[in-house]
């Protein structure tokens, strides 16, 4: 494999890219993400299983309603770049557009073969109606998505998006163009005491006036509990830029993962006169144990995940949502401060915020009068494809 630093020059007519066909295309297209990264200390092997079925390479349900063609670029026989090629029918129906959207790419520095990958994936899409190009997405903006542009110092925190610098390159290179840009904010424990008083005024004041109850997600009843938050998740970002509702199907498919990673004491419910209004749930670092396990779970990857979850001091505070009717009320700081007291005695030492859009004015300028501080961003790119 050529190195991921040398910027090839071979001449296009040497390349050929195609549709993943079959078992050994699959591993190659996975096999390339393996070697692109064997050297960099930042990446953290993914969950192969899981990666299989994002992919499209095995049962998932964002497929129910998608559909993917995954290709892989050769020069004389050998992979140096993948894609997959998507077209999200929930998103076309939920923004009237004929939007097709790309992801999992991976590629060596080299602009040829980036553009034969990109160009096959607008012809596969454009054959099919589509007049718009977005990405990357792994596969939806409801999972994995976003390129890395700033912030290639650490490893990503769990479930983010990691990849190599010269990538935004080879992108634009072939007539992208950013379209909207999510923020990674780091905040430590050790800052609280330079919290903005406003911000606890703003707490105090909510909870008085709505008579606000939080608690965690109940053991007792776990699964209703994550149906809860994920239920107000879909209803709290109806406004939100690019978002997308996740099917029941998906709803069901996400509460079961999340059984398995999340820790009640990291969560919060938020409560008025017994009905929930808001939902945020903190994830462990957990990428912190998965570079030891090398992508499998079996036979012994659960029981390091299982185990090792009190080493973790990190926590990652995917979401915290409030139904629309209370967003301007602080209700979401009410909801997210009930796990600061928790995360604290679990042993964190820094929580990141993300991720964050650049159009969400609102919450990074609540995270930011906080004193977090802007890490890492992740950015989206828009192609036409007329």
């Amino acid at each position: 494999m050529k190195s991921a630093n040398t910027t090839d020059q071979h001449p296009a007519g040497s390349l050929k890219c195609s549709p993943v066909s079959g078992w050994f295309d699959r591993r190659a297209f996975l096999q390339l993400e393996r070697d692109l990264y064997a050297d960099d200390p930042n990446w953290v092997t993914p969950l192969w299983g899981e990666r299989k079925q994002l992919c499209g390479f095995g049962s998932h349900p964002f497929y129910n309603d998608a559909d993917s063609q995954a290709f892989l670029v050769r020069r004389k026989g050998r992979v140096v770049g993948r894609i997959v090629a998507i077209i999200n029918h929930a998103h076309n129906r939920y923004h009237n557009e004929k939007r097709g959207f790309f992801g999992f790419f991976e590629c060596i520095n080299d602009v040829a073969a980036s553009r034969c990958l990109f160009d096959t994936a607008a012809d596969w899409l454009r054959q099919r109606g589509m007049t718009d190009l977005r990405g990357p997405v792994n596969p939806s903006l409801n999972y994995e998505c976003g390129l890395l542009v700033d912030g290639f110092d650490s490893p990503p925190t769990f479930l983010i998006t990691y990849n190599h610098a010269y990538y935004a390159d080879l992108i634009e290179a072939c007539e992208f163009k950013q379209c909207q840009d999510m923020f990674c904010y780091d905040a430590s424990m050790d800052d609280l005491d330079t919290l903005d008083p406003k911000l606890q005024f703003v707490i105090e004041e909510a909870t008085k006036r709505f008579n606000v109850k939080c608690r965690p997600i109940d053991r007792s009843r776990f699964d209703q509990d994550v149906q809860v938050f994920l239920k107000i998740y879909n209803q709290s970002l109806q406004r939100t830029w690019g978002y997308v509702p996740m099917s029941n199907e998906e709803l069901v498919h996400q509460a079961k993962q999340l059984k398995l990673l999340i820790v009640p004491e990291l969560t919060s419910v938020a409560e008025i006169d017994g009905q929930p209004v808001g939902a945020g749930f903190g994830l462990l670092d957990y990428n912190q144990l998965l570079k030891t396990m090398n992508g499998r779970l079996f036979p012994l990857g659960w029981w390091k995940l299982m185990t090792g979850k009190k080493k973790i001091d990190r926590l990652r505070l995917v979401s915290t949502n409030v139904l629309p009717e209370y967003q301007k009320w602080g209700l979401g700081l009410v909801t997210l401060s009930r796990i600061l007291p928790d995360a604290i005695k679990f042993g964190i030492q820094t929580g990141e915020f993300s991720w964050v859009l650049e159009s969400n004015s609102l919450s990074r300028g609540t995270i930011e009068r906080g004193g977090a501080k802007k890490m890492k961003t992740q950015r989206l790119y828009d192609r036409s494809l007329a």
